[in-house]
């Protein structure tokens, strides 16, 4: 049977902010999520046209913070075409009720969020004891953690993966290692180490592709030693439409292109097998 082709990595946007108002987390909208919103319906007709089965929404934490209720009541009107990733503040006192509740909302992974672009700093209190609750949550849960951070975190996220081994991990955009060095890439040497833990998996996203196309980086050569550190059978793709620019369809044929001289099952497992072992109730 035909691997399916899963994005794990959109978001969506509804039109409607009374039902569904903005909070960013430290209260700076992301520009993407005022200039080119995608909601539901129109999430559905892009993967559609992408050639897509289906789609791992990911809470978009720069619009909505850590209210879910968009990508849940996405979920729950197209079982069919998505499952939802939400977040949560980790550190508060309820975090595991919060899970508990999204989780019986009908979403299958946690999302982090520590950094991004309008969070650039990376923060020093993901590995803190605070958090630990939650991440005994999610083991006992079975669900995986979607990291959003920068490559200085990951001192604290290999404490992590060292303090919870049966939790699967997944690093978002690859922590945005420095790539312009070219092969060898040694400035993401820290990122490689931790292809020791055996409950880290890689988001391969647009923006990893776009990053490899500065300097002395290729695509093809960072995925090469990329692959050869973890294995295509902990690497999934995600587009992050529409945050990143460009239809769903182009990005999907950017990805297509960095993945053509990679083998068949290379590019399956990559495009969808990884999905499916991070989130079983896809298949």
């Amino acid at each position: 049977m035909t691997t399916p082709v899963i994005d794990i990595h959109p978001h969506v946007i509804a039109p409607d902010e009374a039902r569904y108002p903005r909070a960013p987390i430290g209260g700076e909208a992301s520009p993407w999520s005022q200039s080119r919103p995608v909601a539901a319906p129109g999430m559905v007709a892009a993967i559609d046209e992408a050639g897509i089965s289906k789609s791992v929404l990911v809470q978009a934490s720069t619009c909505y913070g850590h209210d879910n209720s968009y990508v849940a009541d996405s979920v729950a009107c197209y079982p069919q075409r998505f499952a939802g990733v939400f977040s949560v503040d980790v550190l508060a006192a309820d975090a595991p009720q919060r899970i508990r509740y999204w989780v019986n909302r009908g979403l299958v992974g946690l999302r982090i969020f520590a950094a991004g672009h309008t969070r650039p700093d990376q923060p020093d209190w993901m590995d803190d004891p605070k958090s630990f609750p939650a991440w005994e949550c999610c083991e006992a849960l079975g669900i995986p953690v979607c990291m959003q951070m920068r490559t200085p975190g990951l001192p604290q996220l290999d404490n992590l993966l060292t303090r919870f081994p049966k939790v699967k991990v997944i690093l978002d955009h690859l922590g945005r290692p420095t790539l312009d060095d070219g092969p060898p890439y040694r400035a993401a040497d820290s990122l490689f180490a931790l292809a020791r833990h055996d409950n880290l998996y890689l988001k391969y996203t647009t923006h990893t592709i776009r990053d490899a196309r500065k300097g002395k980086a290729t695509p093809e050569s960072f995925l090469d030693r990329v692959i050869g550190e973890f294995g295509a059978a902990r690497i999934a793709w995600g587009s992050n439409f529409p945050a990143s620019e460009g239809s769903l369809a182009s990005i999907k044929a950017e990805c297509d292109a960095v993945l053509a001289s990679r083998s068949e099952t290379e590019r399956a497992q990559i495009l969808g097998g990884t999905a499916l072992t991070l989130y079983p109730s896809l298949a």
